[in-house]
């Protein structure tokens, strides 16, 4: 995954998110591998597959590690995966001495996904954080503006009166339930991979499940069988950011409609200005809501369509992964922050059309 999660370094500034963009970058990346060789190595020492010297050796390597960024990148084109010139240039800094019993019993799969599930597992993190701030900053402005008379609308038409804490309620709930299901699901997706060239860790001398467990104890993630081909758990993992996305966009496009000048049942701190009509305010950070809903719902389609694993490892769809999983992980990110703007910042107004 050595490319930027938006096409247009701009772009950022209105939908990225540089707290968990760098998550994604070539530095942080490499970061993880690190990680991950130097915990396997602890591991199998443990269960005494390679020399206690060897594994302190290989740490000490990883803590010093200086990449040679062009080889690694002409390496990734030729390889399709980064972790051959990677584990080269590791066993180079090593030393002969100690260089076989770096990246022993694994295959490129096993580091690569281990050090994903360490980036997602602070990208979860901050996810929690940020819905926690969202349901409290949400239950504020109930308590604040909770009792101002609205006008509900069903298929875009006048309904019934209505209160802002009716409305307030069907955005805050989907977030509570959000923010229950990523409790469960990071049980299941911040776990451990290392299951050898083919899945079955046979090359670990019948201490495989050991040495899973130790490195999980040792990365702080969750231990697991070999999930090579059995990619549910990223798939779950993406349909949930959709799901939490599209909870956002709801709310975004809640606002926009009410922020309107002929509805006015919201009024906006800050807004957006127009280069021809000086006199708009227009709802900028709500709008993103929507389009960052939209954008994580089509690319979920994408994502779903690597859980389609030929065999024991697909490379084609091992690569979509990498291809798609960063953007969505951003965009969600980028809905919360926005969202956390924007209810900051608003008021509700009594309805105008209330009859």
């Amino acid at each position: 995954m050595m490319t930027q999660t938006l096409p247009h370094p701009l772009l950022q500034a209105l939908v990225g998110d540089e707290e968990v963009g760098a998550l994604f970058s070539n530095e942080a990346e490499l970061s993880a591998l690190l990680r991950v060789e130097a915990a396997l190595v602890q591991a199998e020492a443990q269960a005494g597959l390679i020399s206690d010297e060897a594994a302190k050796r290989i740490t000490e390597a990883c803590g010093s590690f200086q990449a040679d960024w062009a080889a690694l990148a002409t390496g990734l084109a030729q390889d399709g995966a980064i972790v051959p010139v990677f584990v080269k240039q590791l066993r180079t800094a090593v030393g002969e001495a100690h260089a076989k019993a770096v990246h022993f019993g694994a295959t490129s799969q096993d580091i690569i996904d281990t050090a994903l599930a360490l980036r997602l597992k602070s990208a979860v993190e901050i996810f929690k954080y940020r819905l926690d701030g969202l349901i409290h900053t949400l239950r504020a402005l109930k308590d604040r503006d909770g009792e101002t008379p609205l006008m509900a609308h069903t298929r875009m038409q006048q309904a019934l009166p209505f209160a802002a804490a009716d409305k307030i309620d069907t955005w805050i709930q989907p977030l509570e339930r959000h923010r229950n299901a990523l409790d469960a699901l990071a049980r299941l997706v911040l776990a451990v991979q290392l299951g050898g060239p083919v899945g079955t860790r046979a090359e670990l001398k019948g201490h495989g499940d050991a040495v899973a467990d130790a490195l999980a104890k040792i990365l702080g993630l969750n231990p697991a069988p070999s999930w090579h081909s059995q990619r549910d758990r990223i798939g779950e993992f993406a349909a949930f950011l959709s799901l939490l996305s599209g909870t956002l966009g709801k709310i975004g496009q809640d606002v926009v409609l009410m922020a309107q000048n002929e509805v006015a049942e919201v009024r906006l701190a800050t807004g957006g200005g127009s280069s021809a009509m000086p006199h708009k305010s227009n709802p900028v950070p709500a709008e993103i809501l929507v389009t960052l809903a939209r954008f994580n719902a089509g690319l979920l389609g994408t994502l779903h369509q690597a859980l389609v694993h030929e065999n024991e490892r697909s490379g084609a769809a091992w690569t979509l992964e990498w291809m798609v999983l960063p953007q969505m992980v951003v965009a969600t990110a980028a809905g919360l922050r926005s969202a956390q703007a924007l209810v900051g910042g608003m008021s509700f107004s009594a309805s105008q059309g209330r009859s």
